[in-house]
């Protein structure tokens, strides 16, 4: 009975400030008839009498003054609420969480994000750090970001980043106490730096790619480390093979503390892309930040 009853409710409160039918109807816009037939329906349906009717005027009863005094405050309530909701959409202001991964943050999102901070002060962004996949609707997150080929086929997803590709480096004296593998069989017979993967528990298997051929290596070392820095570092020292970003082996590689392998197995591949599960009913801080680190090269339209 109360759902049946909210409507009618409010057209109490309007009736009742407005003493007329005929004026009341034309600020809810529905006819007047409409109205009455809605006021008899909660009259009967509480048992008792709200407004009294005359040919000239309207007027709260006893009783429908108590029920207007008592509900009024809360309707007026539920109409702030729903402004302030209005307002948070067009307004850029508010929180978003988003989940994404080591790299992602530093090599793509972070140079993006410390403009769009400056320019919004109003909004507040919470990242968690996470190289699983995790499900962004049930832990309410805003947004994930992930690789192209990780993303689920119900999410929106726009393209954020390039394309880029992993490289496979070890020390240079490393390699001189093994030769380098020149297949991805090969690094069996290898020392390699592993990392568990947080959301399924195992080792993640390296992956690579030439042309059309796919190959997948399950890697054996001493070392098994989570987060990237760590294993850059322990390639560096001489700990074994890694399996990691380009652009995190560049300046080691550019230096000479670190040596490629396995290049032409190493193809480019799309890179991240930040995904939701929804178009519609985006606060402007969420559109904005979309428009902040959608990634848009010279002469090409990503699409979204």
């Amino acid at each position: 009975m109360l759902k049946d009853n909210f409507n009618d409710l409010y057209y109490l409160i309007i009736v009742a400030r407005e003493r007329s039918f005929t004026r009341a109807a034309a600020q809810l816009g529905i006819s007047q008839s409409a109205l009455s037939h809605a006021i008899r329906g909660l009259e009967e349906r509480l048992g008792i009498r709200l407004l009294t009717r005359t040919t000239r005027s309207v007027a709260p009863t006893e009783a429908g003054e108590q029920l207007i005094n008592a509900i009024r405050p809360h309707m007026d309530e539920i109409k702030l609420e729903l402004l302030s909701l209005t307002d948070m959409r067009d307004k850029v202001a508010g929180n978003i969480r988003l989940t994404l991964g080591e790299h992602a943050l530093e090599s793509t999102v972070w140079p993006a994000l410390k403009a769009f901070l400056e320019q919004y002060p109003d909004v507040n962004v919470e990242m968690t750090i996470d190289n699983g996949l995790r499900d962004i609707v049930s832990e309410r997150f805003d947004a994930g970001i992930r690789l192209g080929e990780h993303l689920a086929r119900d999410m929106v997803a726009v393209r954020i980043g390039p394309d880029w590709r992993m490289t496979v480096v070890g020390s240079l004296g490393y390699f001189a106490k093994r030769s380098k593998p020149k297949t991805p069989y090969e690094l069996q017979e290898h020392n390699c730096i592993n990392m568990r993967l947080p959301t399924l528990g195992g080792l993640y298997a390296w992956e690579f790619m030439r042309g059309e051929q796919e190959i997948k290596v399950r890697v054996q070392g001493q070392l098994t480390l989570n987060t990237l820095a760590s294993r850059v570092d322990a390639a560096k020292s001489g700990f074994g093979l890694a399996y990691i970003p380009e652009d995190t082996a560049s300046e080691g590689i550019a230096s000479g503390e670190l040596i490629a392998v396995l290049e032409d197995w190493c193809d480019p591949f799309p890179g991240y892309f930040l995904y939701y599960p929804s178009r519609k009913q985006h606060t402007a801080a969420f559109a904005k930040l979309i428009e902040a680190l959608r990634y848009s090269p010279e002469c090409s339209s990503q699409p979204e």
